[in-house]
């Protein structure tokens, strides 16, 4: 049952396709595994610049999972950066910190939606969905 659930799932999101922004090596691999466990496309980046710079290189993402905390661009100043540049892909924060100033801060930065770390299986299927149901 649980396996025709996977591939069910697997199926609806072969269109999908995310940019994972973190510079955790072990979050990235992380991230990308779950991803490729739902036959959603992906590529990594590991800062804020690297993200705003595939965008303006033209590549497109239906979903970006972005962390908070990185070296020389930020998740909040690249959110914002990619907002203010007309991104529309689904950007969902993904962090550890629980400060609700900094979760806040991130959200107003032009989120979609927030995540704690770890990211799950099950959020990372919530996302997707939203993503269909807005698609």
């Amino acid at each position: 049952m649980a396996q025709s659930r996977h591939a069910v799932e697997k199926e609806q999101s072969t269109k999908i396709t995310a940019l994972v922004v973190d510079d955790n090596r072990i979050n990235r691999t992380i991230h990308c595994r779950l991803l490729n466990n739902l036959g959603v496309e992906n590529e990594v980046v590991g800062n804020g610049k690297e993200a705003v710079d595939a965008h303006c290189s033209g590549k497109k993402f239906d979903l970006i999972l972005m962390d908070m905390e990185m070296p020389i661009m930020n998740g909040i100043e690249a959110t914002r950066k990619l907002r203010e540049m007309g991104n529309r892909s689904m950007i969902a924060g993904v962090s550890s910190r629980s400060m609700e100033e900094d979760i806040q801060e991130f959200i107003e930065a032009g989120l979609d939606d927030y995540q704690e770390k770890p990211l799950t299986m099950s959020k990372l299927i919530s996302l997707i969905r939203k993503i269909k149901l807005n698609g």
